[in-house]
């Protein structure tokens, strides 16, 4: 029996120990690689090519619908299920404009989590039932994946993660550092983001990262 290869990514140790232990206890599928941040995702998503990655929305310093963005940019084969505590439709709308292949909500029990798994490796988009009654409003692409027809987004995803990295509470120099870009381009993009949202401090654009399911309200962090 041919083993579903899974690339699991989220922050929390315990709560990636247990869901390692629940689809491993399956018996068909394999934890490949874990990953503790979005970037590290992106990275051993290019490594191992996994069928599934299965990957938490709240990661830091590349949220895992950024992560995703990434990833499905370098493998678009990618067969990716987004795991959320929240239902909003804001995270629903960003994760279905990414162009994932399902999300699915942590309030889900562990034959769930298996049958999602299996469905999203077989080719096929799979939602929490709890989101299905919203889906309608998704039109389906060719490649089967349900995608919003939404205008594109008024950030880049350069600005988006620029967004995320100052909402956590990074000055423009660790921010710099952790795109690997200059200070000077930091503050470009940080004008740039602030002139698009119509936002003018620190505190506007964390506020607006947290509405647009970019960041969870529980990694805010105080700012000057």
């Amino acid at each position: 029996m041919k083993h579903i290869k899974v690339l699991l990514a989220e922050d929390h140790m315990i709560v990636r120990q247990g869901l390692r232990s629940l689809l491993e206890a399956e018996g068909d599928m394999e934890i490949v690689c874990e990953a503790e941040t979005g970037r590290e995702a992106v990275r051993l998503a290019r490594q191992f090519l996994p069928d599934v990655i299965l990957i938490d929305v709240a990661m830091p310093l590349l949220n895992g619908l950024l992560a995703s963005r990434q990833i499905l940019e370098i493998l678009p084969s990618s067969r990716i299920l987004i795991l959320s505590a929240h239902e909003d439709e804001a995270y629903l709308e960003h994760a279905m404009e990414t162009g994932v292949a399902g999300y699915l909500v942590k309030q889900t029990s562990a034959h769930i989590l298996a049958h999602a798994v299996r469905t999203v490796a077989a080719g096929k988009p799979y939602f929490s039932p709890s989101l299905t009654k919203r889906l309608p409003q998704y039109e389906i692409s060719k490649d089967g994946t349900k995608v919003r027809k939404l205008a594109a987004s008024r950030l880049t995803p350069r600005e988006s993660e620029v967004l995320q990295l100052v909402a956590e509470g990074l000055a423009n120099r660790q921010t710099a550092e952790e795109l690997g870009i200059s200070v000077k381009t930091v503050e470009k993009h940080r004008q740039a983001i602030m002139d698009k949202l119509h936002v003018h401090d620190t505190a506007g654009l964390t506020r607006y990262a947290i509405a647009a399911g970019i960041i969870e309200s529980s990694v805010q962090k105080t700012t000057g």
